[in-house]
């Protein structure tokens, strides 16, 4: 199992989910009822699910040329931004921590 521990910027409570690998962060706050906007459906065509992974960024893949074009465009980038429709949960036993940045100003579908 991986876990994942979501932190908002919105002050609401830290969530902490365990998953198997195979899903993205995308995938498993959406299967836990996280919100996390995603505009263009998770296929890397925007940037409204952008997280900062403070934790754990080993136990994901490396970010593409396209995600970091993505990344450029959303609000307030940094060196630990990701898509998490791209953060991809590649192993057992693998512990990941993520901020979810304010998203009350991002329009989403």
């Amino acid at each position: 199992m991986v876990k994942i521990r979501f932190i908002f910027e919105d002050g609401s409570a830290p969530k902490e989910i365990e998953s198997e690998p195979g899903y993205s962060v995308l995938e498993v706050a959406l299967l836990n009822d996280i919100k996390l906007n995603h505009n263009c459906g998770g296929v890397c065509a925007c940037s409204t699910c952008h997280i900062y992974v403070e934790k754990g960024m080993e136990h994901l893949p490396e970010t593409t040329e396209k995600e970091e074009d993505f990344i450029d465009r959303a609000r307030d980038p940094r060196l630990n931004s990701r898509l998490s429709c791209q953060c991809d949960l590649m192993q057992d036993n693998a512990e990941i921590e993520v901020i979810v940045p304010d998203q009350s100003t991002i329009i989403a579908s």
